[in-house]
């Protein structure tokens, strides 16, 4: 929205500031960050009245976390409307990518947000259905799919680009649906998977969305593209705006989420948050990358397959608990331990995905 202040500018004025993406995009971490200050504490104060008991807490879970009874749920409405707010304020409304995005994110939001209250509600475990969740979300990511497939450029529609290997891409045709739907229903979920833990999964949120930022830019800007030789997908810079929005009002959750939490994201948010990251990479042909930048995501999502077929083939356990977080809960590591270590392996797999734009 404020990008319009630029027809007032005469080239050299303080309007000229807000054509830089840059600028912008410091603007929105800003505006997220005090988003999150100003309304974290109103918000779970709300949370806390309307939820009474708060998020149930599984039976079968570890002991420990039946000292958090009570702890409200929905605490991504916090981040999602931070991140909302800021890239209504900052970024190009015009731009095709912006609006991609900000529609995955708040329509996950929605399923997310049925599900916590259906929880909340009936005071189990149990939301709504699992087969609806992802009936809707594939719904959802079809329609990011269509829609990013019509607006990249004519080279690069349908096909997927590999990392590392330099102007190597596939042609999926109209699989390219289906996988789009894929990358981005399974990033989802596999947030959710890994939201279990105070602080567990939004700092890898906010490193996965600071790489896809710099992702977005680069492969945004053709001087970067024609550097790195990668390719060229215009107008997807904008995206740094959305990623930069998203980390502002991770960081204002954080202070209310880090452990103890006063509050959890719940549904809500780790399905935005996830969806978000999805799309990202499917704008910026840069799928395969999200595998590696969401590493942890990913072995949160495995730990769960290999223990439920497993256990289902043999009638015995992989884990002592999945996903593996909860695993390494029941071997005794404390919940500081062991968010701080999955934090530091988020942030050393963001390092490895964002070389895979040098390395060709």
């Amino acid at each position: 929205m404020l990008y319009w202040l630029t027809a007032l500018s005469d080239g050299g004025d303080v309007f000229n500031l807000f054509r830089y993406i840059t600028f912008r995009a410091g603007g929105a971490l800003f505006t997220g960050l005090i988003f999150g200050f100003l309304f974290g504490k109103p918000l779970i104060n709300v949370l806390r009245r309307k939820q009474g008991k708060g998020q149930p807490i599984r039976a079968d879970g570890p002991e420990a976390h039946f000292a958090k009874q009570g702890t409200p749920t929905m605490g991504g409405l916090l981040i999602v409307g931070a991140l909302t707010v800021s890239t209504l304020l900052w970024a190009r409304l015009d731009n095709p990518y912006v609006l991609l995005v900000l529609f995955v994110t708040l329509s996950y939001a929605l399923i997310g947000f049925a599900d916590d209250y259906a929880k909340v509600r009936k005071q189990n475990t149990d939301g709504v259905s699992g087969k609806l969740r992802l009936v809707l979300g594939f719904l959802v990511a079809a329609i990011a799919g269509f829609w990013a497939a019509s607006f990249h450029p004519e080279g690069l529609t349908y096909q997927l680009a590999l990392p590392v290997f330099k102007d190597v891409l596939i042609n999926l045709s109209f699989f390219f649906i289906p996988f789009a739907m894929i990358v981005i229903v399974g990033a989802a979920n596999a947030v959710n998977f890994t939201d279990g833990l105070d602080g567990l999964a939004i700092m890898p949120v906010m490193i996965a969305a600071g790489t896809f930022g710099i992702i977005a830019y680069a492969v945004g800007r053709v001087d970067f593209t024609e550097y790195l030789d990668v390719h060229y997908v215009p107008d997807t810079g904008e995206l740094l705006i959305f990623c930069a929005g998203l980390i502002g009002g991770g960081l204002g959750f954080l202070w209310y989420n880090a452990p103890p939490a006063a509050v959890f994201m719940g549904d809500t948010g780790s399905l935005a948050l996830g969806g978000a990251l999805g799309s990202i990479a499917v704008a910026t042909k840069h799928e395969i990358v999200l595998a590696i930048v969401g590493g942890l995501f990913v072995m949160e999502t495995l730990s769960v397959i290999i223990q439920v077929a497993y256990f289902k083939r043999t009638g015995k356990r992989v884990f002592l608990m999945a996903p593996i977080h909860h695993h390494y809960e029941k071997k005794g590591w404390s919940e500081p331990q062991i968010v701080i270590r999955f934090w530091i392996i988020s942030l050393i797999l963001a390092m490895i995905g964002l070389a895979t734009l040098k390395v060709r």
